[in-house]
């Protein structure tokens, strides 16, 4: 049984001690995850999602009048149907945080109003998303802290309400009311995001652990004699394009764990981000950026990043590091 999100490969005996075996259609089609104990635990879904689904039913209840829930396309390409309160072109969508106990946006409303337009699909960010206050890698100071997958996200259900209604144009709203208030809770404030939350979501889901899949995870990375580690969703992509011969494998922020069980040939591809701050947790300290994507647009890039690399490789020499862009660029390697 395979993971259609994450592509993890369940081992049969996981199979055989799961506890609830009705809930195994659910892990198959990727709306629940299946833990080595048997528990089957659900995904919930991201702030993107949950946007994406108030937009929908917004622009659906113009024309039906009351929608109670409504079906979206998330990044990582599955569909997954959401409840919402939705009425006249005004709807509500509670953020289900699933089995993830730690998501401090849990409950969070997210309001959407839609009103007709002449022509086109617009959407306009309100009250509780945030806005960067500076300038950064990939982001104008006032821009909303929206990812391109979760705007992609809303985007596209947006238009896919506005074909099954068959109005000519819509703009759509959107607020979180208590968005400001629960930013305080995140690290946005540390990143220069102010006056809300980010929309975000890579795959649209949110997996519901921190540490309970660690051991299963380090236990495949022990198991594999040429493991290419990779940090994110971006990076298992490339990661994969790269080393096709590799066994690619999501650690997240369990380098040091990942690394300390891997033998053989050994490669860390993904991101800089947590690959550098891993390698070395001071290297910002002096630069005077607050994240490595924002140091590495900048002039002092290239000198950082190629000492950080040698270092590591001295004290590190049997594990390769590679960094790539969002592009699949590689920008970077430790030889």
């Amino acid at each position: 049984m395979r993971d259609p999100v994450t592509e993890f490969e369940y081992p049969d005996a996981w199979v055989a001690a799961c506890r609830q075996p009705d809930l195994l259609p659910r892990v198959e089609q990727g709306l629940c995850v299946l833990t080595a104990s048997g528990t089957v635990l659900r995904r919930g879904y991201t702030t993107g999602t949950t946007a994406a689904a108030a937009c929908k039913a917004a622009v659906l209840s113009l024309q039906q009048g009351e929608v109670t829930e409504v079906a979206v396309t998330v990044p990582c390409g599955l569909t997954v149907t959401l409840g919402v309160d939705a009425h006249r072109g005004r709807s509500s969508c509670r953020k289900d945080s699933g089995d993830y106990a730690g998501d401090v946006t849990a409950g969070l409303e997210f309001a959407a109003y839609a009103v007709p337009a002449s022509s086109g699909a617009h959407f306009v960010p309100g009250e509780g998303i945030g806005t960067f206050s500076r300038e950064t890698a990939r982001h104008a100071a006032g821009d909303p802290a929206i990812s391109e997958p979760a705007m992609a996200c809303i985007d596209r259900s947006i238009r896919e309400a506005v074909e099954t209604t068959g109005i000519a144009g819509v703009t759509v709203v959107l607020s979180i009311p208590r968005g400001a208030e629960t930013a305080h809770l995140t690290l946005n404030p540390r990143i220069g995001v102010v006056n809300g939350i980010s929309v975000l979501g890579s795959t649209g889901l949110v997996e519901p652990w921190d540490d309970h899949l660690t051991e299963a995870v380090l236990d495949r990375v022990a198991r594999t004699e040429r493991a290419v580690l990779t940090t994110g969703r971006i990076g298992l992509r490339y990661s994969r394009l790269y080393f096709p011969e590799h066994e690619a494998v999501l650690v997240g922020s369990k380098i040091s764990e990942a690394l300390a069980r891997a033998h053989g040939d050994v490669v860390l591809c993904g991101l800089p981000g947590l690959i550098m701050k891993f390698i070395n947790p001071d290297v910002l300290t002096g630069t005077g950026y607050v994240t490595v994507e924002d140091l590495s647009a900048s002039p002092a890039w290239e000198e950082i990043m190629q000492r950080e690399l040698a270092a590591f490789a001295e004290r590190c020499p049997d594990v390769r590091v590679v960094l790539v862009g969002r592009d699949g660029r590689i920008i970077g390697e430790s030889g």
